[in-house]
């Protein structure tokens, strides 16, 4: 029996706002014309590939998906309507089985050569980004789509249940309650909207290259800007899109500067060729964590040692919790940076739980980082080995520690090992990778310990955890708990979002629980607008939004 559960109204656009010419900003003499640094030259503008916060960074500028986000004077960010003008939303149980239908209604939009937007579009761009052949890391964003696991194994994306009723009304259907659909997949650069059409002309233009790396300033557009011009890997210059649906209260233009370095963005600010600046060096942030009522922006990831549970080895959870329990976390995270700190569980901070609090903040810690009791800890853990018949920590023979190569993961790679060594006499050789090769060896299966930043597609505590269930493809510890898989299921069929909390919180305590992995550290971010400037934000997964900044009146 289907009954429909909510209307979610259309909710108003932004009022257009009068912008006032800056002088140093407005550079065309036309309008606002700001410069900003998010990182490096994007790896890729393709919405399914962007991984990095510049290339995310510029799909949320050129394009617009099903919702949008935005935020209000104190950076607190809310979802509106995008593409989508309204969505309904509709239950219904069959044989024990939730589905939830979202029928969104789109808005008369156009993209940037004049050709409408239609539903099919999203069909297109959604079932690209879940075919396998395809390679996106962000595919499992729709995992909670029905038909995403038959479309993956036989090929056939239409059995994905993503389907254009017609041009103006798009349906998906998912596979049971998920709390951050709307405003987490639905608001994902890996799910804008893309024409086949487009995509299939740019890759025969493209030659060799990818199909927006031929001629950016060809890619069609449908958010508020179009690429007008770049450099390649200097900077990419975007210009407002004349075709889109609604008023512009922010910059004519924006221009992106690339830097190889915190220490280049930091001198491009510096220098007034950027108006903002992402991310910070050490300095910066050493400077500004000297301020008491300073606290870093939470980054969505948890640096995480990883045990093979399906090695001889670690099989062992005596093992796996000597091994932890002589962890100084507080060690790790001076070694790892300014704005590090020890973790407490596998979700970081910066995940919300509900309106009070984030899901960190609301759960007690799960990890012991007390210095007063590490020395215990210690002699808990040696105690341990001893008991599970190894006399020391060298019977265990020469380990490896794989870990993704860069200067901080190195330095703090080499203090791990070195606490293992110290702590129980375990001799473990820390080894510097490619990404390629730490995540050849992960899924193959093919290494005994190694160092992973976990991080999810969405920002929301069970994307951190359903990695862990038993046959997930992302689940490179070979963890199996039958009781964790029944709490993940409980989660997928919550419609109560306190027992969906309260089954997550007992699922990360019972990973923990289990040893199947050490988190690490967290890390902190920060940035910094022109004071003259207001309305940027950065989106908590990453990435950043100008398209409202307008100069400041006060």
């Amino acid at each position: 029996m289907k009954q429909l559960v909510k209307r979610l109204a259309a909710l108003p656009l932004l009022a257009a706002l009068c912008i006032s010419l800056l002088s140093g900003c407005a550079r065309d003499g036309e309008g606002l014309a700001m410069a900003a640094c998010a990182g490096g030259a994007p790896d890729s503008l393709d919405p399914i590939y962007a991984e990095d916060a510049g290339g995310q960074t510029i799909l949320a500028h050129l394009y617009e998906n099903l919702m949008r986000v935005t935020a209000d004077s104190t950076g607190r960010t809310s979802v509106v309507s995008g593409m989508a003008k309204s969505v309904d939303q509709e239950e219904e149980t069959k044989d024990g089985a939730i589905a939830v239908t979202y029928t969104f209604r789109l808005r008369s939009a156009r993209w940037s050569d004049g050709q409408p937007v239609t539903a099919g579009d999203f069909v297109y761009a959604w079932q690209r980004l879940a075919n396998p052949a395809t390679g996106s890391r962000y595919a499992d964003l729709l995992s909670v789509v029905q038909g995403f696991q038959e479309a993956r194994a036989s090929g056939d994306m239409s059995l994905l249940q993503v389907t254009a009723k017609n041009d103006s009304t798009l349906v998906v259907v998912l596979n049971g309650h998920y709390d951050w659909f709307l405003k987490e997949v639905c608001t994902s650069p890996a799910t804008m909207p893309l024409r086949q059409d487009v995509v299939q002309k740019l890759k025969a233009a493209s030659g060799e290259k990818s199909w927006w790396e031929g001629d950016p300033t060809q890619l069609v557009t449908n958010g508020p800007y179009i690429i007008a011009a770049q450099e390649e890997g200097r900077l990419l210059r975007l210009e407002s899109n004349s075709r889109y649906y609604a008023a512009q209260p922010g910059p004519q233009s924006i221009t992106f500067h690339f830097a190889g370095s915190a220490e280049e963005a930091w001198s491009l600010y510096e220098n007034k060729t950027v108006d903002a600046v992402w991310p910070l060096p050490d300095s910066q942030l050493t400077e500004l964590a000297q301020a008491p009522e300073w606290s870093p922006l939470p980054e969505l990831a948890t640096y995480t040692a990883l045990f093979n549970c399906a090695s001889e080895l670690f099989a062992d959870p005596a093992l796996r919790e000597a091994m932890s329990l002589v962890i100084d976390r507080a060690a790790l995270a001076q070694a790892a940076g300014a704005a590090a700190l020890p973790a407490e569980g596998v979700v970081p901070p910066g995940v919300p739980e509900n309106e009070e609090g984030d899901f960190r903040t609301l759960s007690a810690a799960l990890l012991d980082n007390d210095p007063e009791g590490y020395e215990q800890r210690c002699q808990e853990a040696r105690l341990l080995l001893e008991e599970a018949g190894y006399d020391s920590g060298a019977n265990l023979g020469q380990l490896e520690y794989l870990y993704l190569n860069s200067e901080v993961n190195a330095a703090v790679a080499q203090l791990l090992c070195q606490q293992w060594q110290d702590a129980l006499g375990v001799q473990v050789t820390p080894k510097g990778l490619s990404e390629r090769g730490l995540m050849s060896a992960l899924r193959s299966g093919e290494y005994t310990l190694a160092g992973l930043q976990l991080t999810a597609s969405a920002n929301d505590a069970e994307c951190f955890l359903t990695a862990w269930t038993t046959g997930s493809r992302e689940n490179l510890i070979a963890y199996e708990n039958s009781a964790y898989d029944t709490l993940m299921k409980i989660v997928a069929g919550a419609a109560d979002g306190t027992a969906r909390m309260g089954c997550l919180h007992d699922a990360e305590a019972l990973l923990l629980m289990d040893f199947a992995c050490a988190p690490l550290y967290t890390k902190g971010t920060a940035w910094d607008l022109r004071e003259t400037l207001t309305g940027a934000f950065r989106d908590p997964r990453g990435w950043f939004s100008f398209s409202s900044v307008i100069t400041r009146t006060v």
